[in-house]
């Protein structure tokens, strides 16, 4: 009996992902297939997803800076989004199965990247949210061929009127993950937090 409450319980508190992004329409194609214009005293984050593992588990993420939370988007295989804020610091969050995070401080004028990446779970896929940082010794870094390949092999995407309808549904689900998953946040060792810390210097000047 206990081993059913279990799983039940872990069935409702996965009830928040979605299953994909595209099929329940919560996202669709972006109607200008680039980047867009940065707009004046603001820097952007452009969140990629470029690989298929995971399978149709999309990924939703958030901008959680302050006490706010707000839905950024909910990507899936080969899906990417821009985001514009205010420059300063930040906090973000990726929820599936599990809830991770990342620290940024933005300065204006700049575009970010941060790329989500796909670890085993115990019912459907976790997700990283990892910084592209300016320099790097792996694969995560401005300089890497990989970032020109995940950018062409990915397709812009932006949220629709479902997407925001789920989030207000979903909300008392995705606030629980992000209390539960800050308290191991607060506890990671600092040079494990460091690598998933994006500094000012991480972004590109915009002409």
């Amino acid at each position: 009996m206990k081993a059913f409450f279990g799983i039940l319980l872990t069935s409702v508190a996965l009830a928040s992902t979605p299953a994909h992004a595209h099929s329940n329409k919560l996202m669709q194609p972006a109607a200008q297939q680039q980047a867009p214009q940065l707009e004046a005293g603001k820097a952007m984050l452009v969140i990629l997803r470029p690989s298929r593992a995971g399978g149709a588990i999309a990924a939703s993420t958030y901008d959680i800076t302050g006490d706010q939370t707000t839905l950024i988007g909910v990507l899936g295989p080969h899906d990417e989004i821009a985001y514009q804020v205010d420059p300063g610091q930040h906090r973000f969050m990726v929820v599936a199965e599990n809830a991770d995070f990342m620290d940024a401080t933005f300065d204006a004028g700049k575009t970010y990247y941060a790329v989500l990446r796909v670890r085993p779970g115990v019912w459907k896929a976790r997700f990283s949210l990892l910084p592209i940082h300016a320099t790097s010794d792996d694969q995560y870094n401005l300089q890497s061929p990989d970032l020109a390949d995940w950018k062409a092999g990915c397709e812009w995407v932006e949220r629709t009127d479902r997407a925001d309808a789920w989030f207000v549904a979903n909300r008392p689900s995705i606030e629980n993950k992000r209390r539960e998953y800050l308290v191991k946040w607060d506890r990671m060792a600092p040079n494990d937090k460091a690598e998933l810390t994006m500094g000012a210097g991480d972004g590109v000047a915009q002409p």
